[in-house]
């Protein structure tokens, strides 16, 4: 399963819907990984354009036309910079201390707000940005030219005597209009990409700065961002996934470790369940979910649950029991006793008679077929005496039986008519006693209903462990057993001890059973919502298996798929980039090979750059000069500064000749050459070599030299060559009427003396070099040449030949170029009888001589 490869033209292609395309064309991906690249590109939310910036920025094609500078670092008064808006080369040239680096510090600061110059360096360093002579307000100006209809557009920041360097009142105004206030964010995204600023400190930066710098500014560049969001959906995702897959194995390690030392029925049952390979987790779920929790623990509430009735109640039950027995001792006696047996005898025969009656009457109510009524208890209830007459009914509807008993005698109307009598007489001299017996069958009745609230005594093996209930068991049986005892004397007080030592046990054994139960719960309490939490997460992680392996699958089709359009899109900066090593390189033996972006958001980040030492694979950046860093380091800026894409189409390059060998120079000033066919180039030296480069290999250039004078005045000037300089300033000389002649004489001749020698040495420089001489020997050769007439030897005879031999090749040219070497190098040091107009005159069709 691999992503394609990128077509002709695709680098133009928004990246998301070039991996879109691919994922539709590639027949080996999988639908639910297809699926999940699709979701993370988001296609609906991606932007129109392609990552650059531009089109969000509104601008493109922006010049430099002008840095104005008042109060700022080395400039005092007011000073202008002007610059051709368009492509073309610039050097501003200044020996140190002239203010030219002023100029490009502060156009980086007018339109970047900042300058990487500054960073991390001191205090002091970044507080002295303010002019020491001038005072009132700092000001910058930066004018530049854009595409569009208005295309002037000024850029200013001041700062009153107050101000902070980050502070201060930052503008932008589009032609003759108005002042506005500026939007550094509207610039940073662009400026952050395309950043067309270069200063000496930043050269070496970009080669052994921070590996992961230059790595974000390239592949920022590429326009990957739309990639490297999508694959950071999918990461995250995966991540989060494995992240809770690894959390349910090491909590499952965790819990069987610390259930191991837990003394609970449920934790073992627990540690069981998790130590299987595939846990059961709906036992596990039942587990949890079992409110009683096991026997052990169903036992302890059950022992916890019981209640004894209260003392008081009890108290008052076992008087009510003292009071009842002792009205039934009262109330009896062997006669009371005896009428009572006589009233239960003739209440049954006369029941028995009754029975016999109704059976006669009405066969259906029989003894076998009906209910048995007894007798009637009281004599308002004698079926003889409800009404008048009942008894004279009574006995004419009664029915004779014989006597159940002895079974001779009659029971007839008669006896029934006696015996309700006799019953009623009974019932009447019983009637305290039979009241007694009552209150005490109720109270009775009460202690076996209060004795019953409590359950049957539990059994041996139901105990929790580690609890002994064997006296608490002893007593329960005597409690249950109290309302059956047969003897009333005593129960009172039975009933109050066994009480209280059923209450002294049981509280006792609920005291135990508490704080075993208790220590049961804080083992198992813990655990339990940790288990839940764990069953949640397990079932979590098993819903998302297969989301994970096709995240996983997602994640490396993308990962290789970005790679590739990376490797495409920074194939032709890479080549630029060995362009722009090869022409600077020159003599050196490094070679810079294929440039490779290494890692990505989330892991080491470099820039891979192959490189050979003499052909030989290795660590080249160990042993390459600073020069040759340099050389590298612009090699890696400008493919970046000058991609396509950019809206700016000027580069700053400050100070980028610093050691660099003369060689490398000149490959410099190739390279910048060939930039300003389409980019407005502007460099800031104060090396001589790169403008004597520039007008030895005839260069198109415009060169400015800046000068400072006393109190930080800057003066801007257009530069021409030294020779005419020196004899521009010898016919200046000489039209200086106030300068004593013998002085102006002495003047005139060495600025003559000098015209003389640069000439020398430009002819020197291109002669030999024309004929494949190295460098570094062309310069030994040159510094040689320690006179004047050794200078004019080197560039006429060439190398190796004798001072004595010039004057005879120069006499081939007439007399009057041997006069005019003679003159202008001894009219330096002594006075010379020869008119000076007539010697610059000389001079100047000498060293026209010499450029032929």
């Amino acid at each position: 399963m691999k992503p394609g490869r990128v077509e002709s033209g695709e680098t133009l292609t928004r990246p998301g819907e070039l991996i879109a395309r691919w994922v539709d064309a590639d027949p080996e991906i999988p639908a639910d990984v297809a699926a999940v690249v699709r979701a993370a590109l988001d296609p609906a939310a991606a932007p129109a354009e392609s990552g650059d910036g531009s089109a969000e920025f509104g601008l493109s094609g922006i010049f430099l036309s002008a840095i104005r500078v008042r109060g700022f670092r080395g400039i005092g008064p007011e000073t202008t910079l002007e610059l051709p808006a368009g492509p073309g080369l610039t050097l501003v040239t200044g020996r140190n201390g002239s203010g030219k680096s002023s100029f490009a510090e502060a156009a980086e600061l007018a339109l970047t707000g900042g300058n990487r110059r500054w960073d991390g360096r001191s205090a002091a360093w970044r507080e002295g940005w303010r002019n020491l002579h001038r005072s009132g307000p700092v000001r910058i100006e930066l004018e530049l030219r854009t595409d569009g209809t208005e295309p002037a557009l000024t850029l200013a920041r001041e700062w009153t005597a107050g101000d902070p360097l980050p502070g201060g009142v930052w503008t932008q105004r589009r032609g003759a209009g108005p002042e506005h206030m500026f939007s550094g964010l509207d610039w940073a995204a662009p400026l952050d990409l395309y950043r067309p600023f270069l200063s000496y400190s930043e050269l070496g930066a970009l080669v052994d700065g921070k590996p992961s710098e230059l790595f974000d500014a390239l592949h920022q560049l590429l326009g990957l961002d739309e990639l490297i969001t999508a694959h950071e959906r999918i990461r995250l995702r995966r991540l989060d996934m494995e992240r809770a897959a690894r959390a349910a194995r090491r909590e499952r390690q965790t819990l069987l470790a610390e259930l191991a030392g837990v003394c609970d029925p449920r934790a073992a049952r627990a540690g069981a369940l998790l130590r299987e390979p595939a846990p059961d987790l709906a036992a596990l779920d039942g587990l949890l979910a079992d409110t009683a929790a096991g026997p052990e623990p169903a036992a302890l509430r059950a022992l916890l649950a019981l209640e004894l009735p209260t003392a008081e109640r009890i108290v008052a039950l076992a008087d009510r029991i003292s009071a009842a027995d002792a009205a039934v001792t009262a109330s009896i006696s062997p006669e009371s006793a005896a009428d009572l047996r006589v009233l239960e005898l003739l209440r049954t025969a006369y029941a028995h008679v009754d029975a016999h009656t109704r059976s006669a009457d009405d066969p259906s109510e029989s003894i076998a077929g009906g209910e048995y009524r007894p007798p009637p208890l009281a004599p308002s209830r004698d079926p003889a005496t409800t009404r008048p007459g009942a008894a004279a009914e009574a006995e004419e509807r009664a029915v004779d039986c014989r006597c159940p008993v002895c079974g001779r005698g009659t029971l007839d109307g008669q006896w029934r008519s006696d015996t309700a009598t006799a019953i009623a007489g009974l019932t009447e001299r019983t009637a305290d006693l039979v009241r007694a017996r009552d209150r005490l069958a109720r109270v009775l009745s009460e202690l076996r209903a209060l004795t019953g609230e409590l359950p049957a005594a539990p059994a041996p093996a139901a105990e929790p462990s580690g609890l002994d209930t064997t006296a608490l068991r002893e007593t329960w049986v005597q409690w249950a057993r109290l309302p059956d005892t047969a003897e009333l004397r005593g129960l009172p007080d039975r009933l109050r001890t066994v009480h209280d030592r059923l209450s002294a046990e049981l509280g006792y054994a609920q005291q135990c059973a508490g704080k075993e139960l208790d220590r049961l719960e804080q083992a198992w309490a813990p655990f339990a919502p940790r288990l839940r939490s764990w069953l949640d997460l397990t079932r979590t992680v098993a819903a998302h298996t297969s989301e994970l392996h096709t995240a996983r699958s997602a994640e490396e089709w993308l990962k290789a798929a970005t790679a590739r359009v990376r490797d495409e899109r920074m194939a032709p900066l890479a080549g630029t980039a060995r362009w722009v090593w090869q022409s600077l390189r020159q003599q050196s033996s490094v070679e810079l090979g294929a440039i490779h972006l290494q890692g990505n958001a989330n892991t080491a980040r470099r820039v891979q750059l192959e490189v050979t030492v003499d052909e030989v694979d290795g660590a080249a950046l160990g042993v390459m000069s600073q020069g040759e860093l340099h050389a590298l380091g612009l090699a890696l800026f400008l493919p970046r500064a000058t991609v396509a894409a950019s809206p700016f189409r000027f580069v700053v390059i400050d100070d980028p000749v610093q050691a660099m060998d003369p060689a490398k120079v000149d490959g410099l000033a190739r390279v910048l050459a060939a930039v300003a066919w389409e980019r407005q180039v502007v460099v800031f030296t104060h090396d001589d070599r790169l403008a004597e480069a520039v007008r030895r290999m005839q260069i198109d250039a415009r060169i400015v030299e800046v000068q400072r004078r006393e109190r930080s005045v800057v003066e801007v000037r257009l530069s021409s060559d030294p020779v005419h300089r020196y004899l521009d300033d010898a016919r200046a000389l000489l039209r200086t009427p106030q300068l004593p002649r013998t002085i102006a004489d002495e003047l005139v001749a060495t600025c003559c003396r000098s015209a003389v020698e640069a000439a020398s040495l430009a002819r020197a420089k291109r002669v030999l070099l024309a004929e494949g001489m190295d460098h570094r020997e062309v310069q030994r050769r040159i510094d040689t040449a320690q006179s004047t007439r050794a200078m004019v030897t080197l560039a006429v005879l060439g190398p190796g030949r004798r001072i004595e031999d010039l004057n005879k090749q120069l006499a081939k040219e007439g007399r009057w170029a041997v006069d005019v070497v003679r003159d202008a190098t001894a009219g330096a040091h002594v006075p010379i009888a020869r008119d000076l107009a007539d010697l610059i005159a000389d001079t100047e069709r000498f060293v026209e001589w010499l450029a032929r």
